[in-house]
């Protein structure tokens, strides 16, 4: 039977910013105790006033509870009320100690004041005319967002997105929306063309729309790179497309040649030899960024290795005999043969394991450019890569976004082929994790005098970003490769560096280890069973007996992000043990999602603006309700964020192995269970293992390692560059 409630939010127990599901609890006037309610409610308010239609039911597990169906908010009409509506973060410029004092000075009238005669508040002690300048904006900001929130949500869109929709197009998304929708999946982060489709749907816009259809043909190919593809087949892209669109072939075919019109994709013929004087012909479809990205690629390392180098020539035997003995060292044949080739070759790849020498070889051929006053540059794709690159040569590196420069004036990188970088020699780190897209931004950067030399290990997984560059220039044969496969014998003392290899040749590795090794396995059977021995060891175990810091040396590396050992629950565990919530620390939640003061977290996307890039770590050092950000050490820079752009971070106790590479760390914990098998594949354990610096922890069971190992096909990523190379 249908009831009527009206209460005042006391607090926010859950909300899933997906569906705009809630469970809340509020004062009922009357009853002692706080009602439970739960329902589908847009942006809760602490202190909001609901006037709520609905049923109660009992919940076998929380009890009694009203179910929502229909609902009116109200402003809250009490000191308390109002006080609590305020200081939940609703404006921007009030925060909780402001709005105790503007309640103080205005009472029950606060809101009134807001509304019709803001210049008040410059009675309010700390409120000047910036700060009310601000609130203002806020407050009118806060209504037209509430009027898009209303419209959105009407048509299937979270109140999640409302805030940056309105950022992204101000008082004209209603407008824009309407018109086409699928513009939204290109423009908002997080918003993909699912939810376009589902407004659209709504609006009346046909499913055999042109306009629909060539959307969802460039979703598919986006889908398509975030899963490492350049370019992709294509009547496999008309069965991809097919399934998602759920329209005939013809139709398919004829937004994909507007598409190709319009420019926004490449259709490419490619010759496949069949026997010898017969050829297949197929086409492959690229999104055109790819496209010119990878002809780019294919163009500038081709010219590079055809230039005449800035580099004089030397006596090779000579330096080889002054180097050693300026690093005190015997240099293996290997690692003579990769530095002769450096100082020869324009274009050389240094490709190996771990304790295979490459830091060595790098070391010997930096030492001898600069004793021939050679500019040098040294990058790596990662923050982390290039500060343990700095670190081992003692010479300055930086990341590649750096090196570029972005500029926002531009919105793209300073340095290109019209300002190049100023250097002889180029030397560039863990280039295994180097995509197609920021390969093409630096070669483009790149004079044609420079020599480069690429260094990594073509063994761990290929780059989160489409392509496979390093794998497509090895196997192209028409440049010069060191491969290295000797671990040295101090190397040899580790048993992470000794299993990483044993992994890598498909040998299960070493687990009876004493005390004193770097590399422990501890089996445990049951999934639960992982995920607490994980908790356990990164909250006491480790510390007490290495004496590692839990959140600054412990990193926990999972295969997935689902499931009960995949990275969303065990961070969920690990803030549980790392990061307990203080009743006087501040804590904005996002969705299932709670940010604290001092939690782990990841960026999740590049951000140009901010100098944050996919994959950086960082740690939460304030949230200021007041002004809506929250500020994040990276490396001891402070970077701000907007309460809107929390969706660009997730926390980082536990992250996907993908996401680790170019890193390293201290130490390193692998939950490793059969319910990952869709994942478990040799390349990854070993990228995994070879993340360990001190320690590496697996836990788990020993039939998923040997799964895992075992396992060496991984998907084949379709690109053109090899292609490209040898033609």
């Amino acid at each position: 039977m249908k009831s009527e409630l009206t209460g005042q939010i006391e607090r926010i127990t859950f909300f899933n910013e997906e569906n705009n599901f809630a469970i809340c609890r509020v004062k009922v006037r009357g009853e002692q105790n706080l009602v439970t309610i739960v329902g589908s409610l847009l942006n809760p308010i602490p202190g909001a006033i609901l006037k709520m239609q609905g049923r109660w039911v009992d919940h076998p597990k929380f009890g009694t509870q009203f179910s929502v169906d229909v609902y009116k908010t109200l402003v809250p009409a009490t000191e308390f009320g109002i006080k609590k509506y305020l200081g939940s973060g609703l404006v921007k410029g009030i925060g909780p100690v402001m709005a105790k004092r503007i309640v103080k000075k205005f009472g029950k009238d606060s809101l009134e004041i807001i509304e019709h005669d803001i210049q008040k508040l410059l009675k309010v002690p700390g409120i000047g005319k910036k700060r009310v300048e601000m609130i203002e904006k806020a407050w009118e900001d806060q209504k037209e967002i509430r009027t898009v929130m209303l419209f959105l949500s009407s048509h299937g869109v979270s109140s999640a997105y409302a805030a940056k929709i309105f950022k992204q197009y101000g008082s004209n998304a209603i407008e824009i929306v309407t018109e086409n929708p699928y513009r939204l999946a290109d423009d908002i982060f997080g918003i993909g063309f699912i939810t376009a489709d589902k407004i659209a749907e709504k609006l009346g816009i046909e499913r055999d729309s042109i306009l629909r259809i060539e959307s969802g043909i460039l979703y598919t190919l986006h889908s398509l790179s975030n899963d490492g593809h350049v370019c992709y087949p294509y009547d496999d892209l008309i069965v991809k497309a097919g399934e998602l669109l759920e329209t005939g072939k013809e139709r398919i075919v004829e937004a994909i040649d507007i598409a190709r019109q319009n420019k926004k994709i490449i259709i490419e013929d490619v010759k496949n030899p069949l026997m010898p004087g017969e050829e297949k012909v197929t086409k492959d479809v690229f999104l055109a960024q790819y496209f010119f990205s990878e002809k780019g690629i294919a163009s500038r390392l081709k010219k590079i290795k055809s230039q005449g180098s800035s580099i004089r020539s030397i006596d090779t035997e000579k330096a080889l005999d002054w180097v050693q003995g300026e690093l005190v060292i015997k240099l293996a044949k290997m690692q003579k043969q990769a530095i002769t080739m450096a100082l020869n070759e324009k274009l050389l790849v240094i490709t190996g394991g771990p304790g295979t020498g490459k830091t060595t070889i790098i070391n010997a051929i930096i030492k001898i450019y600069k004793k021939l006053n050679i500019k040098i540059l040294l990058a790596a794709p990662t923050g982390r890569a290039a500060k343990r690159m700095n670190e081992a040569t003692w010479h300055p590196a930086v990341t590649i976004h750096r090196l570029l420069k972005y500029s926002l004036a531009k919105q793209g990188f300073e340095k290109d082929e019209n300002n190049p970088l100023k250097c002889d020699l180029l030397i560039l780190d863990e280039s295994s994790m180097i995509d197609t897209y920021l390969m093409y931004q630096l070669l483009k950067a790149v004079p044609d005098f420079c020599s480069v030399i690429l260094v990594g290990d073509v063994n761990q997984l290929p780059s989160v970003g489409a392509g496979n560059v390093l794998n497509d220039i090895i196997m192209s044969g028409i440049f010069n490769v060191v491969k290295l496969d000797t671990i040295f014998r101090q190397a040899r003392k580790s048993l992470i560096i000794v299993n990483a290899h044993k992994i890598n040749k498909g040998e299960f590795p070493i687990i009876n280890t004493g005390p004193e090794s770097d590399f422990f396995f501890i089996q445990r059977l049951e999934v639960e069973d992982v995920v607490s021995t994980i908790v356990e060891l990164a909250r006491d175990r480790i510390k007490k007996k290495f004496g590692f810091n839990p959140v600054d040396d412990i990193q926990v590396l999972t295969p997935m992000h689902r499931g009960v050992a995949g990275a969303a629950n065990l961070n969920i565990e690990l803030q549980k043990a790392l990061n307990q919530k203080d009743g006087a620390a501040r804590a904005i939640s996002r969705g299932n999602r709670e940010f604290r003061v001092n939690d782990k977290v990841m960026q999740i996307r590049n951000n140009y603006e901010k100098l944050v890039f996919n994959g950086d770590i960082g740690i939460i050092s304030k949230i200021d309700f007041e002004d809506q950000k929250l500020i994040i050490l990276y490396n001891k820079r402070e970077v701000e964020y907007g309460f809107m752009e929390l969706d660009e971070i997730i926390h980082a106790y536990a992250v996907s192995i993908h996401k680790s590479q170019g890193s390293e760390y201290p130490v390193v914990i692998i939950p490793m269970v059969t319910q990952h098998y869709i994942l478990l594949q040799r390349n990854l354990i070993y990228t995994a293992v070879t993340r360990g610096k001190k320690l590496v922890i697996i836990v788990g069971t020993k039939k998923a390692l040997a799964m895992a190992i075992n396992k060496i096909k991984s998907e084949t990523r379709f690109t053109g560059l090899k292609r490209r190379l040898t033609c």
